[in-house]
Order: structure tokens, then C-alpha cells, then sequence
């Protein structure tokens, strides 16, 4: 009896996690995937599911293509609308860590994949953790090794990445006004336009946080999309372009778990 309740418990844990009985969302609509670091976890580190093993990485990718999906810029999955094709997916990686260089664009390369890249400007020497949780201080993003502007070049070069922009400072825009959301937003992008000479025309809100007002100041500073951190599927003909939603990949997801989220958007009920 005692077995037959445990049995019972585990399994209502196992849906309610997993969700596995959702019915998928539909696959003519494109997944946009948010990745950070494609890196081992560190003992003790607060920031291990943004930390994606290599050997995780490989496995999603090499799933992806077994599969059938196909992969797109953030931009171009624009530029199809509502033509894009069937199970078609974004890449996308937050921040601007070295390892996006180093461990993921060899994989990226082996398995014929894009990425879009949202770079913080001024991203050396900063723990923009601590703009969301005072609390999170200890300066483990602040000593995480950062894309040298050389290596962003090297990335664009490779014909697998393209840029976009996550401000000047990794702000927090709940603690801005709008002056200041602008200045970011608009600084930002002429600062990358002029140093990696590319066009920016794709936005990150960083920590995901926006308000749906803000949207209008992200078109006027000269982008066509902005990125959030809300989980889910954007179908292409109701989709805001300011407030695009995606699917986050943690480092602490199983190839299971990463099925179910490129098949129904999110995790668990």
C-alpha cells in the first residue's frame, strides 16, 4: 500500500514537473531558444543553470538536427513572418561570455546552426546580478570571462552569429525612468553599430524585465524586435515584436526536459 502511494505521488510530481501530457504547441511556430553559457556548472556557484555543459549543448543540437528543426537568426525568423517553415528555431545567447567563442560556436559549426548574440557594451568588470537581487552579490558574473570586442568580430566572421544589443549596462529597467531606458537603448546600439560596424536592429530586455509601455521607446531608439524572458511560443501572426517570448534552456535540464520544452514552450504545468 505504502509502495502504491509513493508510486502514486512520484507520478503526480513527474506530470506536474514535466507537464508531458500537454498537447504541442503547434510546430509551424517557431522556437526562439535563450541560452548563457555553454560551460561545466561550478560547485557551490549560484549561477549553474545558466551554465549549460558543452556536452548538453551538443546533445540539443544534435537532437535538433536528427529531428528535422531549422535554424534561424532571430532576424531572419523576422524577415520570413508568417512564412517561415515548419519546426524552425532561434538561438539565442544573453550577455556576452567567452565561452559563447570558445565552446559553443565549434558546435554551432559542426551541427550547421545560428545564433544572435545580445551583448552588453560595457560588460568587463561589472556583477549586473546584483541589480536584480541586492542579496546576489559575491561577483560571480563579474569574474566570468567576457567576449573581447576582437572575439565578437571573430563570432560575426564566422557567418554564424549575429548581433544584437542588451544595453550599455546590463540595467535594471523596473529601477529607470524612461529618459534613461532611451539612453540605454539608444546608446547601445550606436556603440556596436560603430565598433563591429553591423546593423542592430534586435533588443534583449536584460533580466527579462520590460513593461509593455516600453515597447514604444525600443521602436523609436531603431530596433524592429526586443526579447523577453517570458516563457513560451510566439505564433507568427500574433506575435508582438516588442515582446517576443522564449524558451529557456537551464543547465540543469535533461535531453528529456529540452524535449518537452521545444514541445509545448515551457517547463511543467
Amino acid at each position: 500500500m505504502e509502495l502504491t502511494a509513493l508510486a502514486l505521488l512520484a507520478g503526480a510530481w513527474f506530470s506536474v514537473r514535466y507537464a508531458w501530457w500537454r498537447p504541442p504547441v503547434d510546430y509551424r511556430f517557431p522556437r526562439i531558444l535563450m541560452y548563457h553559457m555553454i560551460a561545466p556548472p561550478r560547485r557551490g556557484a549560484r549561477f549553474n543553470g545558466l551554465r549549460v555543459r558543452p556536452s548538453a549543448f551538443e546533445r540539443q543540437l544534435c537532437w535538433l538536427r536528427q529531428q528535422g528543426w531549422q535554424s534561424f537568426t532571430v532576424s531572419e525568423l523576422l524577415d520570413a513572418g508568417q512564412q517561415v517553415p515548419e519546426k524552425a528555431f532561434a538561438i539565442t545567447f544573453d550577455d556576452g561570455y567567452e565561452d559563447n567563442l570558445t565552446a559553443a560556436l565549434p558546435l554551432l559549426r559542426k551541427y550547421g546552426c545560428k545564433a544572435t548574440l545580445y551583448l552588453v557594451v560595457d560588460r568587463f568588470d561589472r556583477d549586473w546580478s546584483v541589480q536584480r537581487k541586492a542579496h546576489h552579490g559575491g561577483g560571480e558574473l563579474r569574474r566570468e570571462p567576457k567576449l573581447s570586442d576582437a572575439q565578437v568580430r571573430e563570432l560575426l566572421e564566422s557567418g554564424h552569429f549575429e548581433l544584437g544589443s542588451h544595453t550599455m549596462t546590463h540595467a535594471n529597467f523596473a529601477h529607470l525612468g524612461n529618459t534613461a531606458v532611451a539612453r540605454e537603448l539608444q546608446d547601445s546600439k550606436r556603440e556596436l553599430e560603430q565598433r563591429f560596424d553591423v546593423a542592430i536592429d534586435s533588443f534583449a530586455y536584460p533580466f527579462g524585465i520590460y513593461r509593455p509601455e516600453l515597447g514604444e521607446l525600443v521602436q523609436q531608439a531603431g530596433y524592429r524586435s526586443a526579447l523577453t524572458t517570458r516563457e513560451g511560443i510566439d505564433p507568427p501572426a500574433q506575435r508582438k515584436p516588442m515582446e517576443l517570448r522564449r524558451i529557456k534552456v537551464s543547465g540543469r535540464d535533461s535531453l528529456f526536459a529540452f524535449k518537452l520544452r521545444m514541445r509545448g514552450g515551457r517547463r511543467g504545468w
